[in-house]
């Protein structure tokens, strides 16, 4: 019976003792498991934080790339354009001047009035035309300055007075302007 008795006393310590170091194994365990999910989550929130900036940077750079597609497709456009109109105005120009050459014969030959008339009419129709699609004429003068940004000197003559020396003397061809650009020189003569 006093193996009993000692077992029974012995027993409640070994089991306190037995209970502390379950409960410190169980603690470690716990803290153990609770770092290692720590972990896996600080794995998954970094590597969702990567994915994250990686999407937001293909996206800023898709959008960057998209809105520069824009803005030259519609650069492109407009260029495109107004190179057809000064291409089309550039066609037209021989005939606007064979039109005035024209013009200035049936002047000289008076028995041909209606001619004249309908001949003005047609003139004045292609010219209000051309000022629609932005086609002006380059006004000059004779004794004007010569200005190489709009006209374009054939020759030199002697000036017939002083004060058209190293001005315009004489126009040979018209020049013209297609919405603010230049696309054809008026040819001038220049006094020397």
């Amino acid at each position: 019976m006093s193996d009993k008795k000692n077992r029974k006393e012995q027993n409640p310590e070994e089991l306190q003792d037995a209970t502390a170091n379950l409960e410190e194994i169980g603690q470690e365990q716990a803290e153990a498991d609770e770092q290692s999910d720590l972990t896996a989550e600080a794995a998954d929130t970094d590597t969702t934080a990567i994915e994250l900036a990686e999407m937001k940077d293909k996206y800023i750079r898709l959008m960057a790339e998209f809105e520069n597609f824009r803005r030259r497709t519609a650069k492109e456009r407009i260029d495109l354009t107004k190179t057809a109109t000064e291409d089309l105005m550039s066609n037209l120009l021989p005939v606007l001047d064979d039109m005035d050459r024209a013009k200035q014969a049936l002047v000289e030959v008076h028995d041909v009035e209606s001619a004249l008339q309908g001949l003005d009419l047609v003139f004045h129709k292609l010219d209000g035309v051309l000022q629609q699609k932005g086609l002006k004429v380059i006004e000059i003068g004779v004794g004007s300055e010569f200005d190489s940004d709009f006209h374009e000197a054939v020759t030199q003559i002697p000036a017939p007075s002083e004060d058209l020396k190293g001005r315009i003397v004489d126009v040979i061809e018209k020049g013209y302007i297609l919405n603010e650009k230049v696309i054809r020189f008026a040819k001038v003569i220049i006094g020397a």
